[in-house]
Formats: structure tokens, C-alpha cells, sequence
């Protein structure tokens, strides 16, 4: 019969096993980037990529752009946020092939883009749990969801709040299941109740239409606001954004390299 070992031995193994264990791995911990109110940052949809713009934030095409492009950004310093249509199809995607014909709906008023039927789950949830892994295998730090407002739009199909909370939560389960942080893109009506599933909020266009306020629960949480403005000149919009702490440019809607900060 073994005798039992001296407690102090069983508590100076332990210490060592403990010791020599790896460390958790950040993407399955939620150990994900979470950015704070008021980083510079750069949206660049189109054009040839210019990497040189000395902000700490790029938000670039997750499907136009190799991994090699995210690398290059780190290197520089950046933090590199993935652009993807998940409530939108768009007939132009290397996967346009694989969204059944029954969720399509109307168009979204961009050329070869339809509305998707966000209730369809299902079928929605497996397509776009590639696409983010997609983003992740790419080295993408976070991703921008867009068309994330269906249901305040004529889709095609009776899209309810309700509908649209289940989808958009889905979506944000989805990257952080992936060690991805989420941004919810405009719905800002949902705020109030999406507001613990995102980690930042991006913006379009809320000081031309009066709505910037409705964003500060992010800054008041901590979390970054990334807003742009197409057609507002910089000072009519700029003083209120950095009292709200936004992080606020002016860009063109073609959205190339060209931009104008506050």
C-alpha cells in the first residue's frame, strides 16, 4: 500500500503543474480587443488600400483583402476591423452562390444587393459563421456587421424589432465565439437593448440627421464610437462628436482612402 504524500509536497506539485500549463487562449476566453471612446480611425471600402494613414483604427473589406494586408496593418500598428454585409446578399461575393433563393428579398437600394431574411436563422446562421471565421483566419481583430436594420426597412418580408434582436445577437455571438469584438452599425433604436452584445457602435451620418446623442450609452460604457459624415463639413459636426467622445470624420460615399478628421 502507497502511503500518502506529505501535504506540502501535494501543494509545491500543484504549484508546478499550474507553473507549466499553458496560458488560456485568447480566443476562446473572450480575451477579444475592446476599443475605448475617441481612437482615430480610418474606412477605406474601395480604392487600392492605403495603409499609411497614421490612426490606430482601419476598418477595411473583409472579403477584398488577404491576410497578408491585415498583417501589414499590425505591423504598423493598427488594429484592423472586418467589413461584412450580414443582413444584406450581395450578388458579387465568392459565396453569393450559396444564400437560397427564398432569402432574398428586396433591394437595399445598392446596386446587387437584397435584403436577406434575418428570421431565416437556420440557414442565415451556418452561411455567416463562415464568413466570420473568414475574418478570423484572415487575423481581423473585430468585425463590422452591416445591414443590421432590416426590420425598419422595406425587406420584403415582415421583419419585426423582435426578429431583428434575435439576428443581430446572433451575429454578435457568433464573432465573440470566435475571439472577434462586434460592432453594431447604426439600428439605433435597439441601442438600449444590444448595448452589453456589442463591444462599439459604427456610425453613419447621426449629427446631419440630429441622432448623435442617442449613441453616448456606448461612450458612457466605454466603448468606441466609430461615425462618419458625408455631407456636413467638418466644424458643423466635429465640436459635438468630441464632446460625446465620438470618433468622428468626414468621408466621401465611395468610401476610398480620402478623409477628413476632426
Amino acid at each position: 500500500m502507497r502511503r500518502p504524500l506529505p501535504l506540502l509536497v501535494v501543494l509545491l506539485l500543484l504549484a508546478t503543474a499550474c507553473t507549466a500549463a499553458p496560458g488560456p487562449d485568447p480566443k476562446t476566453t473572450g480575451d477579444r480587443w475592446r476599443p475605448a471612446p475617441g481612437l482615430a480611425w480610418q474606412w477605406q471600402l474601395s480604392g487600392r488600400l492605403d495603409p499609411s494613414v497614421d490612426v490606430p483604427v482601419y476598418d477595411i473589406d473583409g472579403f477584398d483583402h488577404p491576410a497578408s494586408a491585415v498583417a501589414d496593418l499590425h505591423r504598423r500598428g493598427r488594429k484592423v476591423i472586418c467589413y461584412l454585409s450580414t443582413g444584406a446578399w450581395e450578388d458579387f461575393r465568392p459565396d453569393a452562390g450559396r444564400f437560397p433563393k427564398a432569402l432574398l428579398g428586396e433591394g437595399n437600394g445598392w446596386k446587387g444587393e437584397r435584403w436577406l431574411d434575418i428570421r431565416r436563422i437556420d440557414l442565415l446562421g451556418p452561411l455567416m459563421a463562415k464568413r466570420l471565421d473568414m475574418c478570423r483566419d484572415k487575423g481581423f481583430d473585430a468585425v463590422e456587421p452591416d445591414n443590421m436594420d432590416g426590420y425598419r426597412n422595406r425587406t420584403g418580408f415582415p421583419l419585426t424589432a423582435a426578429d431583428q434582436l434575435r439576428y443581430n445577437r446572433l451575429i454578435a455571438g457568433l464573432a465573440h465565439d470566435r475571439g472577434l469584438a462586434v460592432g453594431l452599425k447604426n439600428d439605433l433604436d435597439q441601442i438600449p437593448q444590444l448595448l452589453p452584445d456589442f463591444d462599439f457602435a459604427v456610425d453613419e451620418q447621426c449629427a446631419q440627421y440630429g441622432e448623435c446623442g442617442r449613441l453616448a450609452p456606448f461612450t458612457a460604457a466605454g466603448k468606441a464610437v466609430f461615425h462618419v459624415e458625408y455631407e456636413l463639413a467638418t466644424e458643423r459636426f466635429c465640436p459635438e462628436a468630441r464632446k460625446l467622445g465620438l470618433s468622428s470624420m468626414r468621408k466621401r460615399y465611395e468610401l476610398d482612402a480620402w478623409r477628413q478628421a476632426c
